[in-house]
């Protein structure tokens, strides 16, 4: 009886949405290596957060929601409901960051039903074609590259300050401090949509508090008197810088009559990278931590309108694959039958309804490798209990530190787990063999610009920031790539960036200082003596000299369509010093 009492209570909520004047609009905000208890509101006795912690107070709260421990992953099984590991994105470099195109996006979706979509700060699920946000369902962009500002594929020389970023596919600079410009651009969007009185969604995706530690003076100089390192303390102040934004925002969307039909989100993609020693609300590990600490993270949604909100906490165990599905329903939108998803909606926790919510296992890993390796550093969770790597056991609700592995004294819990871990392998192991290759010869990417950042490599370590590109780090690699369509292609290899405009011999100084510690730009470029340039796609092998003052060297060559690997030398005078790949290299179709 009261199933059926439930399942009529979800039927009037959905029937009330869709039958309203007006769709909910939605502000999703996530922010980067900011753990659980990076919050004044959730017990820091440092860090002040006066903004988020009114959004606390106000909102539904999921207090044992979790994510991936890392970034790219975790934004991944975000905005697709589909585990990481199935998505793609089960790394964060290396190739391994690409969403599948397999994997449809929430803004694929809101899209397809009238919704305007934005997405404002970090992607990291892809920066060539198919994969970048505008091939995902994003019909307005204001995106740094890769991970974060700074890094390889990032527009040369951007530090935080007045940078470049992609607006719509289009470099743009743009005034500001990169959290503030995000900010302002998504406040920007969603005017003009409530002009035309759209509904929107804002996917507004900060790269701070993520290092490198840069942040206007203000922000983090009142944190030092706590005796804290400068890293702790720029760190706490890119959180404040964070938290102004937010009550910024949230101030405006009430002042402009916005407030009540839009569902606030809050939430952080992993486990703290900076705070743990400082508080981390008492758990074990960080960001990329297997541990709770690592996963577990802060999750707030306020929607009057909707009536979610009112300061409750929700306890049960809920993940980052749920949010997709939740939000499509709390808009009346159906999930499209032909997609199979790993989440499930959380509608009757958020409006409590009188059923059980019934138990399940969720898996997170962290792998961080060219491909998924079985039980790495992976945590199967239920309501009660932890099984971390497949050997230790842990009853979360009596040990939330993880101190006391139990695996010997509870069996067939071990046992049970070990299964669903098995299960769930089975299922999403057959989709490794679908790799994610960037599509060249396209007319919606042509030319291309490949970088180090997504070399298939065994180093784990490859060039993937502004820093290494500077001080000429080893190593070498190849591009997975899928040619478009035969013909005759133009490849050129690039020393430095080809927004840098400088020649392959050259050295470059080191970018302005900033605020805070330094930028991936505040290193000093180095030269080398590059003699020769070789390229291997597929089985033929071109070679060149190299002109120390040519800003490139070219090649031309015939490529059929299908798949193919890309892979550049550059040698040097000095026989000794090994070869290195090209960190860039921009290919064409002609």
């Amino acid at each position: 009886m009261l199933l059926k009492k439930s399942v009529v209570l979800l039927c009037l909520i959905a029937a009330s949405i869709s039958l309203s004047a007006k769709k909910p609009n939605i502000v999703l905000v996530i922010t980067d290596d900011q753990g659980y208890g990076d919050l004044s509101c959730t017990g820091n006795p440092i860090l002040k957060t006066p903004h988020l912690d009114t959004l606390h107070a106000e909102s539904v709260r999921l207090t044992d929601f979790h994510v991936s421990p890392t970034c790219a992953p975790t934004r991944g099984a975000l905005l697709s409901s589909h585990y990481t590991n199935r998505a793609g994105p089960w790394h964060t470099i290396l190739g391994r960051s690409f969403l599948k195109t397999s994997s449809k996006t929430i803004a694929e979706i809101l899209s397809s039903q009238g919704y305007a979509t934005g997405l404002f700060g970090k992607w990291h699920l892809g920066d060539n074609y198919p994969y970048r946000p505008q091939d995902r369902g994003f019909q307005e962009v204001v995106s740094h590259a890769a991970g974060g500002v700074g890094q390889t594929p990032d527009y040369w020389n951007n530090d935080y300050f007045d940078d470049v970023y992609m607006h719509n596919g289009e470099p743009t600079r743009f005034e500001g401090y990169c959290t503030d410009v995000f900010f302002r651009e998504a406040k920007r969007f969603i005017e003009q949509q409530a002009e035309s009185d759209k509904p929107f969604f804002a996917y507004i995706s900060t790269n701070a508090p993520h290092s490198p530690f840069v942040c206007p003076d203000d922000y983090w100089k009142p944190y030092k008197k706590y005796g804290l390192t400068d890293a702790q303390a720029i760190f706490f102040g890119m959180i404040a810088n964070i938290d102004e934004n937010v009550g910024q925002l949230r101030k405006w969307l009430a002042d402009e009559g916005l407030e009540q039909n839009t569902i606030f989100i809050f939430m952080t993609d992993n486990g703290t990278a900076t705070g743990r020693p400082i508080y981390n609300a008492g758990m074990r590990g960080g960001k990329g931590s297997e541990y709770e600490g690592g996963h577990r993270v802060p999750f707030f949604i306020y929607w009057p309108k909707g009536e979610i909100y009112g300061g409750r906490d929700i306890d049960s165990l809920t993940a980052h694959i749920d949010i997709m599905p939740t939000l499509l329903d709390l808009c009346g939108i159906s999930m499209p039958m032909s997609y199979a998803i790993d989440g499930r909606s959380l509608t009757p926790l958020l409006y409590d309804l009188p059923f059980s919510w019934p138990d399940r296992s969720i898996i997170v890993d962290s792998q961080r490798v060219v491909d998924p390796i079985k039980w790495k550093n992976s945590a199967v969770m239920t309501e009660r209990w932890r099984l971390i790597n497949g050997k230790e056991l842990y009853d979360i609700s009596a040990d939330p530190d993880q101190e006391n592995d139990i695996a010997s004294e509870y069996p067939k819990a071990l046992e049970k787990l070990r299964q669903d871990y098995e299960d769930w392998w089975a299922d999403i192991s057959p989709s490794f063999a679908d790799e994610s290759r960037v599509i060249i010869g396209h007319p919606a990417e042509n030319p291309i610009v490949l970088t180090s950042h997504d070399w298939i490599t065994t180093d784990r370590l490859t060039p993937w920031n502004q820093t290494h590109i500077r001080q000429a780090k080893e190593g070498t690699g190849a591009w997975h790539l899928r040619v478009h369509q035969t013909g005759k292609y133009r490849i050129r290899l690039f020393r430095w960036p080809p927004e840098a405009n400088a020649s392959l011999g050259s050295s470059l100084p080191a970018g302005e200082p900033v605020s805070g510690l330094k930028a991936y730009s505040n290193y000093e470029g180095i030269a080398l003596p590059i003699t020769q340039a070789i390229i291997k796609v597929g089985d033929v092998t071109l070679e060149k000299a190299v002109s120390p003052d040519a800003h490139f060297v070219e090649f031309d060559i015939n490529l059929a369509a299908g798949k193919v690997e890309f892979y550049t030398e550059f040698h040097f005078k000095n026989t000794k010093k090994p070869a290195i790949s090209a960190y860039y290299a921009e290919v064409k179709a002609l």
